[in-house]
């Protein structure tokens, strides 16, 4: 049995959280197994690391750091979470995967590109069958993601400059892998933007 491997990319307050746990929620209620996780995190090791990347200072740490960081951790969410899932015929929906690291490591925290794709064949290996691409302005998205006041803020103190770039290098990636990819309008209201989501979906779920 193999599995679906669904992921939610975006800027920051993108709304690609919320948009995930209602597409696992839509899912399980037509009776579907479903796997709902995240990155950085998805198993017990990769949670400790998401606090260290996630959590502090801004300069806390550098891009070669980070992608380092963040690689251990996708690592151990794929040995524990997601290759066990897609094996039991599951579908897994992943709150960001490899194309965030793609993103704020490897463009807008440096010319990273290269090296995270290198690192990406020698230790990961895997992509989604299907990521959806949610889209919004970034000043939009900053204002909401500085509203939920949590303590995993260390990205969104870099600056609307940041998401402005992230943004773009977003759409860029998404055109890079069209195949793969589906950008969805995250302007609209959370319904519109669901069904949009389902609708992208349709096409690689089978009945």
């Amino acid at each position: 049995m193999t599995g679906l491997f669904l992921s939610f990319e975006g800027i920051d307050g993108s709304g690609k959280s919320t948009q995930a746990r209602r597409l696992a929620e839509d899912l399980r209620s037509e009776g579907r197994d479903v796997v709902l996780t995240r990155e950085p995190g998805g198993s017990p090791g990769a949670e400790e690391i998401r606090r260290l990347v996630l959590e502090g200072d801004p300069d806390r740490w550098s891009a070669e750091t980070e992608l380092l960081l963040f690689t251990a951790a996708r690592r151990d969410h794929l040995e524990r979470t997601i290759r066990p899932a897609l094996a039991a015929g599951k579908i897994v929906i992943c709150d960001r995967f490899a194309d965030s690291t793609r993103i704020y490591q490897g463009v807008t925290r440096g010319d990273l590109r290269a090296k995270v794709d290198t690192l990406h064949s020698l230790m990961i290996g895997q992509e989604p069958d299907l990521t959806f691409l949610v889209d919004i302005d970034p000043a939009v998205g900053l204002s909401r993601a500085k509203g939920r006041q949590t303590a995993e803020e260390r990205f969104e103190d870099m600056g609307l400059a940041m998401q402005v770039k992230m943004r773009a290098a977003f759409l860029a990636l998404a055109t890079e892998h069209p195949t793969r990819f589906r950008v969805i309008d995250g302007a609209t209201d959370a319904d519109t933007v669901a069904a949009s989501v389902r609708a992208a979906l349709a096409e690689r779920l089978t009945p």
